[in-house]
């Protein structure tokens, strides 16, 4: 019996396991006695046809053994990638096992989504769609003979014995009763939140009642946005963060551009030029070869002079990805600067930011400390803190943990299991000391423990920032460094909304999504979601702090985290 586990490394993997004791005593070269003995059996019924066809009459499924003790000790790894496979099937004869890869988890996120097989003792791997196919609804027909895949909205198939692919033509008009579909979309969704909801009581609310009284107004609508809105002011009713009606059909068609992002902060000046203020780091106006300055001046855009009257991001209206020519005044030289704006700044920003935190904390405090921001509680961004801790701690008394506009996830255990690390022995090695008896005294805050344990770790003292911003998982994180006492927590009380979900996906591609769990502070038995962490110390950052590149809230953890020291 195959499956999909990630239980080694975190990142999904092809695994069998043997449903009987003897099956798995066999060694590789009795399953190669086994495979002789068929292929000869196979030889000596092609030459006897009435054999073959007595034989055709034992070709009947048999019973299953399955031998229950220990079966877990009978689990074999097939695969041992990091793109994360997931088992789709076998072939008929069971030797061959069909898998997806890029399924996501903490593998590889740029590993292409295709479709492979291999057999089952990990041998003879080989492609069978190639290119980031992505294939969904994968099955094999009732004869073993072929695979069918939905691939990038087409029906294909491919022939088992010779890996040979072939499109499916297929089409389709299906006629939607609008009016009966929002009634199967509003019963679906209400059911969902009747069956699912964390609280069976709905927060005091009669479900019933509310849907009485709000149906009719969605069954009226004449968009389906009209009618969402409707669903989700029906939610609201029950009062729970993280829950509403998505996505699904879009009749509207709107022409989508995309503004080219230079990275700088300008100032208009009387002319209609614009004077540089700021640059990004590493944005396209800071590269090497087309590098603008604080202090330069813009006077126009693929040479359309700046006016008085005109926005300059009307010129860069679809510029993002191309090149276009800036005339721009340096040092009281004019000179003409080829520069190709990005699609986004969020990357550059958030990245300029952090550098900024590191600066201040360093400057506040005299170099003593360390710090690091938590962009989200996701596998990626504990990754980037695992690799950033040392860096950032190395040589510091203290370290500033920061998880200010975070927008959540699900990792705090393993932040918590960095943090809350206790020291049960210390360690000397050769060469430390010339007299271990007189001098082992030393090292007692010495021990190894980046060999010994399975993530990073941090001992030495830490402070924690969240405000208004920090959300979901990382006020989940905000309450557990409270409960768990490794430190204080500075800033302003998180947003409050802390619940786990999940969601059904609705006829017309629509999802709803349902709170499905409650969470609980345990030392005041109060609900996470309408209860945000509350700071040990309460500052907020001034309206004036960027301009003056200050910033209140981590000049006050600093402080305190000095003092403690």
């Amino acid at each position: 019996m195959a499956f999909s586990s990630n239980r080694n490394n975190g990142d999904y993997d092809v695994w069998f396991v043997w449903l009987n004791k003897k099956d798995w005593e066999k060694t590789k070269e009795d399953w190669d006695e086994t495979d002789d003995e068929k292929v000869a059996k196979k030889d000596e019924k092609s030459e006897n046809k009435d054999a073959e066809k007595s034989d055709k009459k034992e070709e009947k499924a048999k019973d299953i053994t399955i031998d229950f003790d220990d079966i877990h000790e009978r689990q074999v790894q097939v695969t041992s990638y990091t793109g994360s496979e997931f088992v789709q099937g076998f072939s008929k004869d069971g030797k061959t096992i069909f898998y997806t890869t890029g399924n996501g988890s903490r593998g590889n996120p740029d590993v292409e989504n295709d479709l492979f097989k291999i057999n089952w003792d990990g041998k003879e791997k080989k492609n069978l769609t190639k290119g980031n196919a992505s294939p969904r609804n994968i099955s094999l027909n009732s004869k073993y003979s072929h695979i069918y895949f939905v691939e990038k909205g087409k029906l294909s198939r491919i022939k088992i014995a010779d890996s040979k692919k072939e499109s499916l033509p297929f089409s389709a008009k299906m006629i939607i009763d609008y009016h009966a579909e929002s009634n199967q979309i509003f019963e679906e969704a209400w059911d969902v939140i009747e069956k699912r909801f964390y609280d069976p009581n709905h927060h005091g609310k009669n479900w019933k009642t509310l849907k009485n009284t709000y149906k009719p107004l969605a069954m009226k609508a004449s968009t389906r946005a009209d009618f969402k809105k409707v669903f989700n002011t029906m939610l609201g009713q029950i009062n729970a963060s993280h829950m509403g009606l998505y996505r699904g059909e879009d009749r509207k068609s709107v022409q989508k551009e995309k503004t080219g992002i230079l990275g700088l902060e300008l100032e208009p000046l009387n002319n209609g030029s614009v004077k540089i203020n700021s640059v990004v780091l590493n944005s396209a106006a800071d590269r090497e070869a087309t590098k603008l300055n604080v202090g330069d001046v813009i006077t126009s855009i693929d040479g359309e002079e700046l006016t008085k009257n005109q926005n300059i991001y009307e010129l860069l209206n679809g510029t993002a990805g191309s090149k276009i020519i800036l005339e721009v005044i340096s040092s009281g030289t004019t000179k003409e600067v080829v520069i190709r704006p990005k699609s986004s700044a969020r990357t550059d920003n958030y990245n300029a930011w952090v550098k900024e935190r590191k600066r201040l904390t360093a400057k506040y405090s005299n170099n003593r400390l360390g710090y690091i921001h938590i962009k989200g509680m996701n596998w990626t961004s504990f990754e980037r803190f695992e690799r950033e801790l040392t860096a950032a701690g190395y040589g510091k008394e203290g370290v500033v943990i920061d998880v200010r506009f975070n927008g959540g996830g699900w990792t705090t255990d393993y932040l918590m299991a960095v943090l809350n690390v206790k020291q049960h022995a210390y360690t000397v090695p050769r060469g430390a000391a010339k007299n271990l008896e007189k001098e082992n005294k030393k090292f007692k805050n010495n021990y190894p423990f980046s060999e010994r344990l399975p993530l990073a770790s941090w001992t030495k003292p830490s402070i924690a920032l969240c405000n208004q911003n920090s959300y979901s998982n990382a006020e989940i994180f905000s309450h557990a460094y409270k409960e768990l006492k490794l430190g204080k927590l500075v800033g302003i009380p998180t947003f409050g909304a802390v619940i786990s979900t999940g969601g059904q996906t609705l006829i017309d591609g629509s999802y709803v999504r349902v709170p499905f769990r409650g969470w609980y502070v345990k030392s005041s038995e109060k609900n996470m979601d309408f209860h945000p962490a509350i700071p040990d110390i309460i500052v907020s950052n001034n309206p004036d702090d960027k301009a003056k590149g200050k910033d209140t809230q981590l000049k006050k953890a600093v402080d305190e985290l000095l003092k403690d020291l």
